[in-house]
């Protein structure tokens, strides 16, 4: 059973869009998931423009990859060194802590993520 940073079972991020390295909804990982897609966060346009900034388009739709494309207020697994940059940035979207996989605290502490916090709230469906 996946834990959480807050040491419960994981809970799933959002299924729509359908989010995870896996696309299964949840922040899961493993040593497949080399950008370590661990932080559930609420995608805010801030976020968006300096994603694409960085080189990251998460804006434009890839059906190819199965990915529909985000747009502010929609829920997705992101690299933990990616929301780390933009925290860094200024820019961080808020993250949902019930659904943040326990590795991002290898990156992030959990101060950190507690202050970009959302309330706990079911996931997107």
């Amino acid at each position: 059973m996946p834990l959480n940073v807050l040491h419960t079972e994981l809970v799933p991020c959002s299924y729509a869009p359908l989010t995870g390295f896996f696309r299964d909804g949840c922040c899961n990982t493993d040593a497949a998931d080399h950008g370590t897609h661990v932080v559930c966060a609420r995608m805010t346009q801030a976020f968006l423009d300096y994603s694409l900034s960085r080189g990251n388009d998460l804006v434009t739709p890839r059906p190819e990859w199965r990915f529909p494309g985000l747009k502010a207020g929609d829920r997705w697994c992101l690299c933990v060194n990616r929301w780390k940059e933009a925290l860094d940035a200024g820019v961080a979207p808020p993250v949902v802590l019930e659904s943040t996989h326990l590795q991002a605290l290898a990156a992030v502490s959990i101060d950190e993520l507690k202050r970009h916090a959302l309330p706990q709230s079911t996931p997107s469906r």
